[in-house]
């Protein structure tokens, strides 16, 4: 199944931050907001968002955040905003809950491993530093 992936605009903004809240254990709004119309990078699935992609360009790229909206899992918009965001070529880290399994091996099927654990990371729990390579260099 095809997915429209485009830049997300200013009039995504309520859907955007309704996706985030629904969808991710601790949310930043400031960063989205911010990100929306600066330096990040928002990608949405769809005409009407129904996921979004944040990526800050570094070196190198930091996903902050990448979120499906509830009934629109389970269909490849994930895989398809974090390819969109991998096919710029450049190597990639994020961080992820320790104990979110199913994020966790999302992140490694696209290529992404485990780089560092990080104690107390979160307010209540620890996380995990992941990266990809884009030369397979791991």
């Amino acid at each position: 199944m095809s997915h429209r992936i485009r830049p997300a605009t200013p009039a995504d903004r309520p859907r955007l931050l309704a996706i985030q809240s629904a969808s991710l254990a601790s949310t930043w709004p400031e960063l989205l907001e911010t990100a929306i119309n600066g330096p990040g990078r928002v990608l949405v699935s769809g005409h009407t968002a129904v996921g979004y992609a944040l990526a800050v360009s570094s070196d190198p790229t930091h996903l902050a955040e990448l979120a499906v909206a509830p009934g629109h899992r389970n269909a490849g918009r994930g895989s398809a905003l974090l390819k969109a965001i991998l096919d710029d070529g450049d190597d990639c880290r994020l961080t992820a809950r320790a104990d979110d399994e199913r994020a966790r091996r999302f992140y490694e099927r696209h290529g992404f491993r485990v780089d560092r654990f990080l104690p107390d990371h979160y307010e209540h729990g620890d996380g995990v530093a992941m990266v990809y390579q884009s030369d397979d260099r791991s």
